[in-house]
């Protein structure tokens, strides 16, 4: 178990005391903007949850015909979203991870309405993919929930997507996620009140068949003999547990962890919900507001999952995507080792899985991540000021910048822009995923360009700026391994701010190489750098040997 609820940890080195770190993350989900504030305990590591804020925005009440978040919605969210600022400020929160979900990602304003809020409110929200979901629901569930070391399937039924998971106490075997929320599903196929028979048994039938493919590669990553639990998260199943635990035991628990109900109970529940009309479900004792309009949608799509699976129970999470949004920063941070170790390098793992799927000659990948990564050191303070972050984007970069070569050698850079932005990097944002993505297009060929629509999809002039730069850096550090036979052991970079002069020395491997090759490539690509920084390159071969680059 990922156990950041009170727990101790095994084998936790004696180390000085360290402060609690209080911080707070943000979930705009289709139904509701939902924030949690917590308080880390590092020395655990351990997180306890201090403050719960909700607000049903219906960011998932989109303009039918455009698709596009509704102008009275968007301003409602970014009311919500301050008074959250607030909250945590007060709270004393020392920063606030937010993270967008299918609502924002399905509408063609979505990076529109991020852009705002980021200008009114100074909040930078994480636009994350389905996957992404997923990874971070599954995060969310082990720190709540005892999985020892035997596999679970964890069912998050959303506003505007449904994630089924598979996972142990290891790392998550399958994450899907589907098209199928409860809002989403209330507001395309339910117009009657009470819903009619045939609606009703429509809204059965798409559910089912639309989560047949999750359901079947779950099932398949399934090994002989295991019967995995069901476990269910977020506000539809717990307002059926709620539900459920009134009716069947008189009292709702003070939490709903744990609780479990069974599929012939729902059968039965769902089978009154479609009865009633929405003020009828409304009145239902325990029924929060807002939820009596799209419970139905939401208890039909549990119904069939369970159906599918073959689950004839199911186990309450209260624990979920923000709670998984707060680890997923204890790892970034390095909060978390111990039995998260294997999940804290999700981002290496995914790069490099991508980059074994489209061929990549890695010991060139590598040599020039590493001559990336040491203009990045060399150059940081005097010609650019980013930071850990950055440098790592850069990172991911260099390994994947010629994967191109996978659809063809003509124009491999944008095949590669193509084929990062589609190929589901774990553990990173929407956001970050297209800067990685620019930043390997733009390691040869044509400089940014505001006419070019990969770099008008960057959300900020910031982003822009780090993709103009970072790439200028990519583009020497691809031209310092012309060859790709590691010609190049090292570089050295000697910068004089008042000539605005950067001099290169190149150190070779081999004493009788005259490296003519990598320096013709670096005359040819410093016209970038040059131009991007403001100083004039000049590149000088040492006649000293060094140890090559690692």
């Amino acid at each position: 178990m990922l156990n950041l609820v009170s727990a101790s940890w095994e084998s936790i080195p004696t180390q000085p005391v360290e402060r609690h770190r209080i911080i707070a993350a943000i979930d705009l989900g289709t139904n509701s903007l939902h924030m949690v504030i917590v308080k880390i305990d590092p020395t655990l590591p351990a997180f306890s949850i201090i403050a719960r804020e909700k607000d049903t925005v219906r960011l998932g009440d989109r303009d039918l015909a455009t698709g596009n978040l509704k102008p009275e919605i968007i301003k409602k969210a970014i009311a919500a979203l301050g008074r959250f600022q607030k909250v945590a400020k007060t709270l004393n929160a020392e920063t606030i991870i937010a993270v967008a979900t299918s609502a924002v990602r399905e509408a063609p304003n979505g990076k529109d309405f991020l852009h705002q809020v980021e200008t009114e409110l100074g909040l930078s929200v994480d636009l994350i993919s389905g996957q992404e979901e997923a990874r971070r629901i599954y995060l969310g569930v082990l720190s709540g929930m005892e999985f020892n070391n035997q596999p679970h399937i964890i069912v998050d039924i959303g506003g505007g997507s449904t994630e089924l998971i598979l996972g142990d106490s290891h790392e998550p075997r399958t994450l899907t996620s589907t098209k199928v929320g409860a809002v989403r599903l209330t507001g395309e196929l339910i117009t009657t009140d009470p819903i009619s028979n045939t609606e009703f048994q429509y809204l059965q039938a798409y559910a089912r068949g639309m989560l047949e493919r999750s359901v079947d590669e779950v099932l398949a990553n399934l090994q002989f003999g295991e019967s995995p639990r069901l476990i269910g998260t977020a506000g539809t199943i717990e307002t059926l547990a709620m539900i459920h635990a009134r009716e069947k035991l008189g009292v709702v628990p003070s939490t709903l962890n744990g609780y479990q109900f069974h599929l012939k109970d729902l059968r039965e529940l769902v089978n009154r919900l479609r009865k009633l009309s929405n003020s009828e479900r409304g009145a239902i004792p325990g029924m929060p507001d807002k939820r009596s309009e799209v419970i139905l949608a939401g208890a039909v799509i549990l119904q069939e999952a369970m159906t599918l699976l073959g689950a004839e129970s199911v186990t309450v999470c209260e624990r979920s995507l923000r709670e998984g949004v707060v680890v997923d920063w204890m790892l970034s941070h390095g909060l978390i080792e111990d039995r998260l170790r294997y999940q804290s390098s999700v981002r290496e793992r995914n790069v490099l899985k991508l980059a074994s799927k489209y061929h990549i000659n890695l010991e060139h990948s590598d040599r020039v991540a590493a001559f990336a990564h040491s203009l990045f050191d060399q150059t940081q303070g005097t010609l650019h000021n980013w930071g850990q972050d950055e440098r790592q984007l850069l990172w991911a970069a260099a390994i994947l910048h010629n994967c191109g070569h996978y659809v063809s050698h003509s124009s491999h850079h944008k095949h590669s822009y193509y084929l990062i932005r589609n190929g589901e990097l774990l553990g990173y944002t929407e956001t970050e995923i297209e800067i990685i993505a620019n930043l390997a297009r733009y390691h040869r060929k044509s400089p940014p360009k505001k006419k070019h629509e990969n770099y008008q999809n960057l959300l900020t002039k910031q982003h822009r700026q780090m993709v103009s730069q970072l790439s200028a850096l990519l583009r020497l550090a691809v031209a310092l391994d012309r060859r790709q036979i590691g010609a190049i052991a090292q570089v050295q970079c000697e910068y004089y701010p008042q000539l605005r002069h950067v001099n290169l020395l190149i150190f070779p491997s081999q004493t009788a190489d005259d490296c003519a090759l990598e320096l013709w490539s670096l005359d040819y690509k410093k016209g970038v750098f040059e131009e991007e920084f403001g100083v004039k390159l000049i590149a000088t071969l040492e006649d000293s040997v060094v140890a090559t680059i690692s």
